[in-house]
């Protein structure tokens, strides 16, 4: 069957998704936002939000023009041998369309929080309702902006150009390294602003001064809110939107090795159609799952993640069903094999979010018996929530395990490893592939926790801050499970990268044979480093956040000091010096970590080669997989132990035990919101820096 209808699903999926973003951000607007106190708290949140992403957009600015000459002087100094003329303007417009990513949910979340709050003082499903559209904003925005991204450059270089499909992946390829740069500065940067200031937050509001979260006496309070936009919402849309296109990107690479290998069964084309085409399809599977996203009006928590659970089951299942058909129609019945790789992939995503729930949820025991640790202290809930973290481990690791050797066998892998490799990036695929309402029940969370922020310091009824304290304790443990995909789909886009490298360095130096072994001593050494660096670059992320929540604790203390009437509520706190300080320590933190990251596969490519590269790979790939899935599920239930002390369990609000769950809470903060997701991030850029940059490391390791 021809290609070129199929291959239209594409484009089509992305005006269909940006449509509906559209449609659901005139719903949010619409929404009255409540009275003239909370509008002026929510612009104050937007102010901070903004400022901050100007600062930070000025400096990743920099970087992307650095970066766009370098290129630009490798493509015109090796005349294309290197790397082509289109590498350097696809890695710009994948930065760019990263960065629009995340920038659009902060503004619709911060233009939600307020409404979802004024929607909440009605009734529990009506802040669900708010807060979802802003969440659905979000996830159809991020894969809208990243269906165009891919439309746009394979019709020009398909038509427009006239370039083969090794020509277009290779060219591809590189707006996915532009759109992982600029996640890695979002999630970094973004982390550390809003970790900074929940933890000063914290340790003054609640455990020395005991005032209740979010109260307007902390100084602190909205540089936190500013925090959960800018960290939560604009970093989590740019690392989701890198993780949707590599996935897709890899795919199509890998697809044209295959076809190679497969002989004049299957072409190039048709193999790279068949990502391109399952993700216009995921758009639309997303948005009729996103319409049975509702309750009755006095709904219950549990109520409201069956709700949740039924737009994002049904979506899966839709993606099941037109799966089986393009399979067939693009690879023919002697591939249909690749159609049950797209099951395992939705299948291991459908698992790990199951685990992630049961690891994090406080409706599940792993975090009652996390929250029973605070009898005997702060200590033994940082213990607890480790082991807790730790234990996680083992389901997920199982489950990508198994996917990866169903996913390789089923498509043909034992006959044909290509094709078998293919399968797997093809499972990452059907993994991502109903990202829009996935994201959306993931971002929600934030635009909940801001609208709680809002009630407390407006001063709403109780009722309707604990209305949104249940929305963000489901928030919590949607976020954990969208993290548990990013994570899950990472891992699996990452060893497709690493084959994509394979391919990249026998295509650039076919007299190199890359030495794979593990008694090879510059493979292990490779491996070594590979599996240090996501302990590096977590470690850097900590210091970070430490460093500048310590800025933020001292900042808050002077306030209490030195402002009078400020903790008898006659004074108001001075927010802006709070912000400014987040904003100057985060933009400052994130620096080292992302050179680290950017550097690190060019470097050991040059004193190691391409077969110690492939060892760095592989050894980031395996120990970041597993230490961002302890991260995420450590502090998803350190968090939700803090909310269920607070729901009244355990002493409640104020007890000794609820300010041990705090200190749990501040341990777990960056955990799950700045060191464990940018490690995801973290092990798809090494893979993709290393196939730009293949050339010049052969270069000038081997001569070519």
């Amino acid at each position: 069957m021809n290609s070129n209808w199929l291959v239209m699903l594409t484009p089509v999926g992305a005006v269909f998704a940006l449509t509906f973003a559209l449609l659901m951000m005139r719903r949010v607007l619409k929404a009255p936002q409540g009275s003239e106190k909370m509008i002026s708290i929510s612009q104050k949140i937007c102010k901070g939000a903004n400022a901050y992403l100007r600062r930070q957009y000025r400096i990743v600015a920099i970087f992307f023009a650095a970066m766009f000459l370098l290129l630009l002087a490798l493509a015109l100094g090796s005349k294309g041998k290197i790397i082509t003329t289109f590498v350097p303007f696809a890695f710009i417009t994948g930065g760019f369309f990263s960065g629009l990513s995340g920038f659009v949910g902060m503004k619709i979340a911060t233009a939600a929080n307020a409404r979802t709050a004024q929607a909440a003082s009605q009734s529990l499903n009506g802040g669900l309702r708010v807060a979802f559209s802003a969440g659905s904003v979000m996830g159809f925005t991020v894969v809208g902006l990243g269906l165009l991204d891919l439309s746009v450059w394979y019709f020009l270089l398909k038509y427009g150009f006239e370039k083969p499909a090794e020509e277009i992946t290779s060219a591809m390829l590189t707006f996915g390294m532009g759109a992982s740069s600029m996640a890695l500065f979002a999630r970094v940067g973004g982390g550390i602003f809003t970790k900074a200031a929940d933890v000063g937050a914290d340790l003054v509001g609640k455990v020395e001064a005991g005032i209740p979260e979010d109260d307007p006496r902390n100084p602190a309070v909205i540089a936190d809110n500013v925090g959960d936009n800018v960290g939560d919402v604009a970093g989590m849309g740019a690392d989701l939107y890198e993780s949707y296109v590599g996935s897709v990107i890899s795919a199509m690479a890998l697809g044209v090795s295959a076809a190679h290998a497969v002989g004049d069964a299957v072409s190039g084309e048709q193999a790279v159609t068949v990502p391109l085409a399952m993700a216009g399809i995921g758009v639309i599977a997303s948005i009729l799952g996103s319409l049975l996203v509702r309750t009755k009006e006095q709904a219950s928590q549990k109520s409201l993640l069956s709700a949740l659970r039924r737009g994002t089951n049904f979506s899966a299942l839709l993606i099941a069903l037109a799966a089986f058909p393009l399979v067939w129609s693009m690879l023919g019945k002697e591939h249909v094999g690749v159609y049950f790789a797209v099951l395992s992939g939705l299948a291991a995503g459908v698992a790990v979010g199951f685990f992630t729930e049961y690891f994090t949820s406080d409706t599940y025991k792993p975090t009652q018996r996390l929250a029973g640790t605070t009898k005997t202290g702060a200590a033994t809930v940082i213990i607890g929530g480790i082991s807790l973290g730790m234990l996680s481990t083992l389901a997920p690791a199982v489950i990508i395990g198994a996917s990866v050797l169903v996913s390789f066998f089923v498509s043909g892998g034992e006959g044909n490893p290509a094709l078998g490799l293919y399968g797997v990036a093809i499972s990452a695929v059907g993994m991502l592939s109903t990202l829009g309402i996935t994201l959306a029940t993931d971002a929600y969370g934030p635009v909940a926790d801001n609208a709680g922020g809002i009630a407390e310091m407006a001063g709403l009824p109780k009722e309707v801050r604990e209305r949104t304290d249940a929305l963000d304790s489901l928030g919590n443990t949607t976020a954990a499970t969208g993290k548990g995909f990013a994570i899950g789909s990472a891992a699996l886009t990452a060893l497709a990268l690493i084959v994509a490298y394979t391919d990249r360095v026998k295509e650039l130096a076919p007299d190199v044979v890359l030495d794979l072994r593990l008694t090879n001593p510059v493979v292990l050494i490779g491996l070594l480093l590979g599996a240090m660096l996501p302990f590096l670059f977590a470690a850097l992320t900590m210091k970070a956040v430490g460093r500048a929540a310590q800025s933020i604790v001292n900042e808050v203390r002077r306030q209490f000091r030195e402002i009078t009437g400020l903790m008898e509520g006659r004074a108001e706190a001075d927010y802006a010096a709070c912000v400014d300080l987040c904003a100057r320590a985060s933009l400052r933190e994130m620096l080292l970590p992302s050179a680290v990251a950017l550097l690190a596969p060019v470097a050991s490519g040059f004193l190691l080669g391409p077969s110690g590269v492939v060892g760095l790979l592989a050894g980031a790939l395996v120990s970041g997989f597993l230490l961002a899935v302890m991260m995420a599920n450590a502090g998803g239930a350190w968090d939700n132990a803090k909310k269920y002390v607070e729901a009244g369990n355990h002493g409640g609000k104020g007890s000794e035990n609820h300010k041990a769950a705090v200190a749990g809470d501040t341990v777990g903060d960056p955990f799950k919101d700045t060191s464990g997701p940018s490690i995801n991030i973290l092990i798809k850029l090494l893979s993709m820096v290393s196939i730009v940059f293949a050339g010049v490391v052969l270069a000038l390791h081997l001569p070519l």
